[in-house]
């Protein structure tokens, strides 16, 4: 993925270069969304029915909001992890993957 050629936010950027930092270049992929500037669509290569979507929009400056998706619709968490900090972020995000810190 390269981080630089995507038209995003600033801050969508810094949180998909600390993903490419912290668990490698090509263990996630991403939706871009190319309508929404300040999201992303992401999801673990091999595993695209768990995933996440991570937003700037609406969030106090430099927070995040995370929403997360489950194969099963009705475990979707959608709307209670918002204004999060980039650690809090990743704090959600790995368990979400069950990934190691």
């Amino acid at each position: 993925m390269n981080v630089w050629a995507l038209d995003k936010e600033m801050r969508i950027k810094h949180f998909l270069l600390e993903v490419i930092h912290r668990y490698g270049k090509n263990h996630f992929s991403i939706h871009e969304l190319p309508e929404q500037y300040r999201a992303i669509g992401i999801f673990e290569s091999n595993k695209p029915e768990l995933s996440a979507y991570v937003f700037t929009f609406a969030q106090d400056t430099d927070k995040y909001g995370i929403d997360l998706y489950y194969p099963v619709v009705q475990h979707n968490i959608v709307g209670e992890n918002e204004n999060l900090s980039l650690e809090q972020l990743f704090s959600i995000f790995s368990i979400h993957f069950d990934l190691e810190t």
